[in-house]
């Protein structure tokens, strides 16, 4: 692009100085100064626009090729449900005399479930776990002398 150095700067501003006059140099300099942050603005929203349609364009190609990866695997699966269709319409089995096991609801037992609860969470929350008589308990907590 342009190589300004130092000295072409100050050269310039020199020329300015001269052309423009002492009075009038500072609001010409904020003026070339907002002019110039305007152009900046102007090509950063312009690079920002391309970059979002160039995104928009890889978005929309990864769209089509996901549209045409699920309309693989539909195709693939329409394959395995009509494969699937046909044998049950024949009759074919792998197990001709399969039958699903019968429902057994589950036992009520709350000796059971109670026996099922770990260790560590019995001793946490204080459940008793072994039958105690009541003059066993009061000689466990009484004080020793």
């Amino acid at each position: 692009m342009l190589d300004l150095g130092l000295d072409k700067l100050a050269m310039i501003g020199v020329v300015a100085l001269i052309v423009i006059g002492p009075e009038r140099l500072p609001k010409v300099a904020r003026t070339a100064g907002h002019l110039l942050g305007k152009a900046r603005r102007y090509v950063a929203d312009v690079k920002a626009e391309v970059n979002r349609s160039m995104e928009l364009d890889e978005l929309n190609k990864m769209k089509s090729q996901f549209q045409e990866a699920a309309a693989e695997v539909s195709g693939s699966l329409n394959e395995v449900q009509t494969t699937f269709n046909e044998t049950w319409a024949s009759g074919e089995s792998a197990e001709p005399n399969w039958s699903p096991a019968p429902y057994k609801p589950p036992r009520k037992n709350w000796r059971i479930r109670r026996s099922n609860t770990p260790v560590w969470f019995k001793q946490r929350n204080g459940v008793r776990r072994h039958v105690q008589s009541g003059a066993a308990r009061v000689a466990r907590h009484r004080p020793r002398r």
